[in-house]
C-alpha cells in the first residue's frame, strides 16, 4: 500500500514526516531547508510509492489565512506540477508546533534539543499526519 506524506513548511526548513503503508501510523522522516525540499521530494518519491501529501495549513484564530499561506500555495502549486499523480490535502495546522514542543518535553528531550527548531518541525508534519490518519479512521467508523 502506499504511504502518506505530511509536511509542515516553513520559509527557512519542511518538517517532514510519513505514514507506514498501512496508514495507521505517523513517524518523522526529515527536517529539509525549503530550498531544497522538491529535490528531496523527487528522490524520496523515486524509491517509495506515495498516494498523497498532507500540507499543514495555518490558519489564524479568526480563520484567516497566515502570513506563510501565500507561500504554501506557491509550494503547492509547484508540487502538484512535479508530481502529477499524488493527492495533496491542506490540512488545518493550528498550535500544531506548540503541541510538539509539549510532547518533546514531555518526552523528556533536554533543553538543547528542544531549542533546535528542526527537531520541532519534523515533530510537527508527524502531529499533522497522526491527525489526518485518525480523522480519517474516525470518518470511516
Amino acid at each position: 500500500m502506499a504511504r502518506i506524506l505530511s509536511i509542515d513548511y516553513g520559509s527557512k526548513r519542511v518538517g517532514v514526516a510519513v505514514s507506514d503503508p498501512s496508514a495507521m501510523i505517523a513517524g518523522a522522516l526529515a527536517t529539509v531547508d525549503t530550498p531544497k525540499i522538491f529535490d528531496f521530494f523527487k528522490e524520496y518519491i523515486a524509491k517509495n510509492q506515495c498516494c498523497k501529501i498532507v500540507v499543514g495549513y495555518p490558519l489564524t484564530l479568526k480563520n484567516e489565512p497566515s502570513e506563510i499561506v501565500p507561500e504554501i500555495d506557491r509550494f503547492i502549486t509547484r508540487f502538484k506540477t512535479l508530481f502529477p499523480s499524488i493527492e495533496v490535502i491542506k490540512y488545518d495546522e493550528r498550535f500544531t508546533s506548540k503541541l510538539a514542543f509539549d510532547a518533546m518535553l514531555a518526552g523528556g528531550l533536554g533543553k538543547n534539543k528542544r531549542r533546535d527548531k528542526s527537531i520541532i518541525d519534523r515533530v510537527s508534519a508527524t502531529i499533522i499526519l497522526q491527525n489526518y490518519l485518525e480523522e480519517c479512521r474516525n470518518l470511516r467508523l
